[in-house]
């Protein structure tokens, strides 16, 4: 069992709730039924004792993933660690942070317990949530999160995210794959996923957005990955769609912008090349970042070298990226984030 480092603090109110990835169980501020009895500070009430009389009558445990954001203060560790203690729970992954910028604490936690609803844990945490006012996430570790993938030409993302799910590599379900161009249907075909094409002219965005949200409903979508998808989505598709989006860009950012990247690094000489994950806003490649990584190149390499190398950075990154965002590891700290991997 992972013991976390008690800390003394408490919590209140965190601006960053909008950015909760979505499929996840989200509880700001819950406060319990007036019928139902208190929680004691120190895990001893009424309340948790009943809960915990239900789940031990179970047979069956379950995994959850547990994220709290709040104002850093003392008490946030022990009073949710407490509860589950309380409920019979082990802990078994457990990060924090805390933010001496925004002033801001982060938790994950990631433990078994008897009880196999949400409702039961939604139920013992109450009280501590209405008392500091908490924002928290619960999920079950079990769960796939329900993800289209959007792309125009290059295979080489959409063929690392469709090997890295159906090897279980990835906690996802992607169900569907659209595209602007129907050059890549037979890769998604081929690996069992339907393919929606869905063309964009200065004539038809509207029409094209507007199909692609009836998409994103019919198929109950929780998270759209842009891989290397040249398209941009309007502010309102931005606004409706916030923190559900992640994006690719092909470059380090800040840097080359427009089609031909890796040709204006070779132009210029770069020493290294790289690509960024981030969420998507309405202010174009500047969303929060998720995870960078960079490659090595000199004046030896061809611009095909380039393109290679930064084909197979871009790919491993937004993997990452997606991974991170299923398991529930990015939270968000004002404009930043916060990424427990």
């Amino acid at each position: 069992m992972l013991t976390a480092n008690v800390r003394a603090k408490s919590c209140g109110p965190t601006e960053s709730a909008r950015w909760k990835p979505h499929g996840f169980r989200t509880i700001r501020g819950l406060v319990a039924p007036a019928a139902a009895p208190s929680i004691e500070p120190l895990v001893r009430g009424t309340a948790v004792r009943a809960i915990r009389g239900k789940l031990d009558s179970r047979s069956m445990s379950r995994e959850w993933i547990l994220r709290i954001s709040c104002p850093d203060t003392t008490g946030i560790v022990h009073a949710v660690t407490g509860v589950l203690a309380g409920l019979g729970s082990n802990i078994t992954e457990s990060q924090q942070f805390s933010s001496p910028d925004s002033q801001q604490f982060f938790l994950r936690l990631q433990f078994v317990t008897p009880s196999t609803q949400a409702t039961d844990l939604e139920a013992a945490l109450a009280e501590v949530a209405r008392r500091h006012d908490m924002s928290l996430s619960l999920q079950p570790v079990e769960k796939r999160t329900r993800t289209l993938v959007l792309v125009s030409k290059a295979a080489h993302c959409l063929n690392t995210l469709l090997f890295q799910q159906s090897s279980g590599q990835l906690p996802i379900d992607i169900v569907g794959v659209a595209g602007n161009h129907d050059s890549l249907r037979p890769l998604a075909e081929f690996h069992g996923h339907d393919f929606h094409h869905i063309p964009i002219t200065p004539e038809t965005r509207a029409d094209a957005e507007a199909a692609l949200t009836r998409l994103v409903e019919e198929l109950d979508v929780e998270l759209i990955v842009l891989a290397r998808y040249m398209q941009i989505l309007s502010p309102e598709l931005c606004a409706r769609l916030d923190g559900r989006v992640i994006n690719i860009h092909h470059s380090f950012l800040p840097s080359f912008k427009g089609a031909k990247p890796y040709h204006q690094a070779h132009a210029r000489g770069v020493k290294i090349i790289g690509a960024t994950a981030h969420y998507v806003t309405s202010d174009l490649d500047e969303g929060p970042i998720i995870e960078q990584d960079v490659a090595r190149v000199d004046h030896n390499r061809s611009i095909v070298d380039f393109i290679q190398r930064g084909q197979d950075v871009e790919a491993s990154v937004l993997a990452r990226a997606v991974r991170w965002h299923a398991e529930g590891r990015v939270l968000m700290d004002g404009h930043r984030t916060v990424v427990f991997n």
